[in-house]
């Protein structure tokens, strides 16, 4: 008789998708700093780790969120990230969850759409 073992996989769980980069500082602490409104758009919370992808430069990489303030469309790359990036690039900004491959299945996403002029929910 064979065991059934239960098979995690990642799916996406959070997207901010095409936001505009509003500052890069290279002599913060890293991570990247998202406006309070976006992350709850989305699903992120502070400290959570997310995936970024510059469309401008095609740079991947990961970092950690930190809350920025709400409102404010502020969308900052901080520490090392700061070198790959530019003020007024485009990324996209993706989080993970793992999860039972029945249930990622069933599982929606929170995916948002920001205007890329202003950062602001649409």
């Amino acid at each position: 008789m064979q065991n059934k073992t239960t098979m995690f996989i990642e799916i996406v769980k959070s997207k901010i998708h095409r936001v505009t980069v509003t500052e890069a500082n290279l002599n913060y602490i890293g991570s990247i700093t998202i406006d309070e409104d976006l992350m709850d758009a989305a699903n992120l919370i502070p400290f959570e780790k997310v995936s970024i992808v510059d469309n401008n430069n095609g740079e991947r990489f990961e970092t950690y969120v930190i809350k920025g303030e709400r409102g404010s469309g502020v969308i900052c790359l901080n520490g090392a990230a700061a070198r790959k990036v530019q003020a007024g690039d485009i990324i996209i900004i993706m989080s993970y969850a793992s999860m039972d491959f029945e249930e990622a299945k069933g599982f929606k996403p929170s995916v948002i759409f920001p205007d890329t002029a202003t950062n602001k929910l649409i």
